[in-house]
């Protein structure tokens, strides 16, 4: 029966051709610092899973989102792991994709032919690092937002433009509610579509090109 079934579903999908395209393949020797990505790709999915988890009981306002995220961290059955796992998900996955794009420049994979899958892997850990910043102003406690005031100031000293990009990350001149709103709809909207959209292109040239090996002396 299970036979049958696959054989019905390879006939009309072909997944054991993606199947063997994916986890069948030839790739050349490496190391432990080649497991970097695939790390980091594990810390995307755990942000994902906790993220949607945690926006069931989070209220992004300035009234409830502090009392939201203690009611989580206090009274929802493991809402502090769910949390926690969160909150040093994101710094965790920060350093692993910094180390990961290290490795990349010292192996120097970064070169012919692998350009394109370089230029995403830089889309990623911007778009890592906006999640990071995003993600800081939501329990609206006084170190996040005295962080975020100092975190969009610095933002603010761009030349010619630093004020309309004051403006537009706080929603106006001061940190409001809809310096929150924003953050927020940036945090699981925004960012995540960016995220999951680059993690598929650079998976694919991954899997299309291949990884390199290590180099030899010399190179």
């Amino acid at each position: 029966m299970a036979a049958r079934v696959s054989e019905w579903l390879d006939e009309r999908l072909g997944w054991r051709k993606v199947w063997e395209a994916i986890f069948l393949r030839k790739v050349p020797k490496t190391n432990w610092y080649y497991t970097l990505g695939s790390a980091a790709l594990f810390l995307a999915v755990n942000q994902i899973v906790t993220g949607i988890l945690l926006t069931i009981y989070y209220v992004p306002t300035p009234d409830h989102a502090y009392d939201s995220v203690q009611f989580i961290t206090g009274q929802v059955p493991a809402g502090w792991l769910i949390r926690g796992l969160h909150h040093w998900g994101a710094s965790a996955m920060v350093i692993l994709v910094g180390l990961h794009m290290l490795r990349v420049i010292v192996h120097g994979s970064y070169k012919y032919p692998r350009e394109v899958t370089w230029f995403t892997g830089v889309f990623l850990l911007l778009a890592v690092i906006g999640f990071g910043f995003t993600g800081y102003l939501l329990p609206w406690d006084q170190k996040a937002f005295w962080a975020t005031i100092v975190g969009t100031r610095i933002a603010a000293v761009t030349p010619l433009i630093g004020d309309w990009i004051l403006r537009v990350m706080r929603g106006g001149d001061e940190l409001s509610a809809v310096t929150l709103a924003r953050f927020f709809g940036v945090h699981v909207w925004v960012l995540p579509a960016a995220l999951l959209s680059l993690i598929l292109v650079h998976l694919y040239l991954v899997i299309r090109i291949g990884i390199s090996a290590l180099p030899k002396r010399g190179e």
